[in-house]
C-alpha cells in the first residue's frame, strides 16, 4: 500500500485485523525523532516497525464547516443536558448524529428531510461511516450547521528491543506503511529485567545478552560485579536454594553476606550489654540470662543500691508495667550466702557482660535454629571449600538478620564454570533471553557463600530491617592540629561569646610551679653556667621557670580547649 499519514491509516484501520505492523515512512521526520509520549521518550526512526496491538478512542475534535469553531467531544458523548436548541426538528433526536443533505441544499435544520433510518446515529456509528476521511453531518445538539468530525485514537503499540507498550496518538505526524504481509517472519524481541526473569524460572537455564548494566551505586566488593556491562552475556542458571546472613565484624569494619551453604564452624560469644534498657531486650522466653557487672554503677537513694564491677547477676523477669516497668534481677554475693533481689529501673546505665560456658562449635544452619538474632561468634573453624575464607581471621563476628531474599545463579559465557549468584532485586539490569540453549552444567559458587557489602548497602540493609533504628554510617573523625579547636580556630586567641552560645567548662587546677629558689631542682634539667653572679643565676632560674609554664599551659590547651 502507499504510505499514508498515520492519522489517516488509524482512521481507516479495522480494529478486527489487529496486530497489524507498519513502517515508519519519510514524513515531517525524515531521519527520526524523539518524541515524549505518555511521560517517556520514543524513537521513531525512518525505517523502525511498529507492531500495533490495540486502539482506543481518546476523543473527538468537532469541527463547525460555517464558524470554524472546534468542539471537543468525549467518547461517551450523548448529547447537551437540558432543553434542545431552538432549530432542533421535533422528530430529530438531539444527540445523535445524521449525514449532511447534498451540496446545493440548505445545510441547516430548518428544512431538513426526515431519513427515517438515516436518524438516530451515535458518535461511534457516525464515525465508523466516515471510512478514515470525515464526512459532513448534522448534529442539533451541537450546531445547526455541517459538522466535521476529526477522532483521536491512543495506539498501543510495541517495538523491536522496548520493554514497555507504546502509547502513540494518532495525531503524530509521521507517515507509515502497513508491512503485515511482508514481515510476517520479524520477531519483536521484548527485553526483560533480571527480577522478571526471576518469575520466568519455566524459561531456565537461558543464555541473555545484557542490555544496560545495574545502575546506582555498587553493593558486592566482588570483582564480577564489574563485568556485568552492556553487550555482555550470561547464562542464567536457575534460582538459588540458599537463604542469607547479614553480618558485620566491628573490630574491622567490614561486612559480609553468609549464604547458608557456608561450611565454616562457629563459637559464641558473650553478649556485652550497656544498660538495663538492653538486658531486659536480651531476655528469651522460657531462658534466664547471667551477666557480670563491669562498669560501676550509682544507686538511687533507697529504693536501688549500687551496682559495682564483678557483682553477678541474674535476670529473669520484667515487672509492672507503663513508667514503673523494672528489671527483677537476682544479685549473687557469694557461695555461701543467697544474695539479694533487685528491681532496677530500666533507665539505669552501666555495663554488662554475658556468663556463659558454651564451648561447642555450631554450624550456620544450626546455630540459627539454637541462637537468635543479633548474636555475636567467633569463626573457629574456616569454609574448608574456599579458598581463602575471609572470616577465619576475625576476632569477632556479628550476625545481624536472616534475609530470604532469592537469588539467581549465573556465570559468564567465556567462563561457564565459575559461577555467582546474583540478587535482582538488589541488583537488577536489562537483558535480553536468546533462544539458544545452555548445554554448561550449572557452575561452581563455592565463592559466593560469604561476599562482602559496600558500606553504604550494609547500611541501607540494616535500616530495612524489622523493627530496625540502625544508626548512620560514622563519620570519620576530624583532624585537629596542636594549639587548634576542632573547628579549625586558634585557642589561644581570645573570641567573644555571640547570642546562644554556651560557655565551656571550668579547666581543673593548674599544677603548682615550679619554685626558683632551689638550684638542685633545676639542677639535671640545664647544665649551670660556669660564671656569673646571683643575679645571673635568678634569671636563668626565672626564664626556666617561665618556660615550664609555658609548655604546661600548652598542654592544658591540647587536652581543654578554650
Amino acid at each position: 500500500m502507499e504510505p499514508l499519514s498515520f492519522q489517516e491509516y488509524i482512521c481507516s484501520l479495522d480494529p478486527t485485523t489487529l496486530p497489524r505492523i507498519l513502517r515508519i515512512c519519510s514524513g515531517v521526520y525524515f531521519q527520526g525523532s524523539v518524541y515524549e509520549i505518555s511521560g517517556n521518550e520514543c524513537c521513531l526512526s525512518t525505517g523502525d516497525l511498529l507492531k500495533v496491538m490495540s486502539m482506543a478512542l481518546q476523543k473527538v475534535i468537532c469541527e463547525d464547516m460555517v464558524t470554524g469553531q472546534t468542539k471537543e467531544l468525549p467518547p461517551t458523548f450523548k448529547g447537551e443536558q437540558g432543553c434542545p436548541p431552538p432549530w432542533t426538528h421535533p422528530y430529530c433526536p438531539t444527540g445523535f448524529f445524521q449525514p449532511a443533505p447534498a451540496p446545493g441544499s440548505n445545510p441547516t435544520l430548518q428544512t431538513p428531510f426526515l431519513g427515517g433510518r438515516q436518524w438516530g446515529l451515535t458518535l461511534h456509528q457516525a464515525l465508523g461511516r466516515c471510512n478514515g476521511r470525515p464526512q459532513p453531518l448534522l448534529c442539533p445538539a451541537i450546531s445547526p450547521y455541517t459538522l466535521l468530525l476529526h477522532p483521536v485514537y491512543e495506539v498501543h503499540a510495541t517495538m523491536h528491543l522496548r520493554r514497555d507498550v507504546v502509547k502513540i496518538p494518532s495525531t503524530l505526524e509521521v507517515d507509515v506503511e502497513d508491512v503485515t504481509e511482508k514481515a510476517q517472519h520479524v520477531h519483536f524481541a521484548r527485553p526483560l529485567l533480571l527480577s522478571e526473569v526471576l518469575r520466568m524460572e519455566e524459561t531456565l537455564p537461558a543464555q541473555a545478552e545484557i542490555l544496560e548494566g545495574p545502575g546506582g551505586p555498587a553493593i558486592f566488593e566482588s570483582a564480577w560485579v564489574s563485568q556485568l556491562q552492556r553487550g555482555q552475556w550470561l547464562q542464567l542458571h536457575g534460582r538459588s536454594p540458599a537463604w542469607r546472613v547479614l553480618a558485620s565484624a566491628p573490630s574491622s569494619g567490614r561486612r559480609f553476606l553468609l549464604s547458608s551453604a557456608y561450611q565454616g564452624r562457629f563459637r559464641r560469644r558473650p553478649r556485652q550489654f550497656t544498660g538495663v534498657q538492653e538486658l531486659a531486650a536480651g531476655l528469651r522466653p522460657g531462658q534466664r540470662l547471667h551477666v557480670v557487672v563491669t562498669q560501676d554503677c550509682e544507686g538511687r537513694v533507697d529504693d536501688v543500691p549500687p551496682l559495682g564491677v564483678g557483682d553477678r547477676l541474674e535476670i529473669q523477669r520484667l515487672q509492672g508495667g507503663g513508667p514503673g516497668t523494672r528489671l527483677l534481677c537476682h544479685r549473687h554475693s557469694g557461695e555461701e550466702e543467697d544474695g539479694e533481689e533487685l528491681l532496677l529501673p530500666l533507665d539505669l546505665g552501666g555495663g554488662f557482660v554475658e556468663e556463659m560456658c558454651d564451648s561447642k562449635k555450631y554450624g550456620l544452619v544450626e546455630l540459627l535454629d539454637q541462637q537468635p538474632l543479633p548474636c555475636e561468634v567467633r569463626v573457629v573453624a574456616a569454609d574448608p571449600g574456599l579458598e581463602r575464607d575471609a572470616l577465619g581471621a576475625l576476632p569477632a563476628l556479628r550476625l545481624e538478620a536472616r534475609l530470604d531474599q532469592p537469588f539467581l545463579v549465573g556465570s559468564f559465557c567465556q567462563e561457564p564454570e565459575k559461577g555467582f549468584e546474583i540478587p535482582p532485586r538488589w541488583l537488577d539490569f536489562s537483558l535480553l533471553l536468546s533462544k539458544e540453549s545452555v548445554c554448561s552444567p550449572p557452575p561452581c559458587t563455592l565463592q559466593c557463600r560469604v561476599e562482602e557489602l559496600t558500606e553504604a548497602f550494609y547500611y541501607r540493609l540494616l535500616a530495612q530491617l524489622p523493627g530496625s533504628a540502625a544508626p548512620p554510617p560514622p563519620r570519620p573523625p576530624k583532624r585537629t592540629q596542636q594549639g587548634m579547636s576542632p573547628e579549625g580556630r586558634h585557642t589561644s586567641a581570645p573570641r567573644s561569646l555571640t547570642a546562644g552560645a554556651r560557655l565551656a567548662p571550668p579547666l581543673p587546677p593548674l599544677p603548682g610551679l615550679p619554685q626558683p629558689s632551689t638550684s638542685k631542682q633545676y639542677g639535671q634539667r640545664r647544665a649551670p653556667r660556669d660564671a656569673g653572679t646571683d643575679r645571673n643565676n635568678a634569671e636563668h632560674d626565672y626564664e626556666t621557670v617561665d618556660d615550664d609554664i609555658q609548655k604546661t599551659i600548652r598542654k592544658m590547651q591540647a587536652v581543654f580547649p578554650f
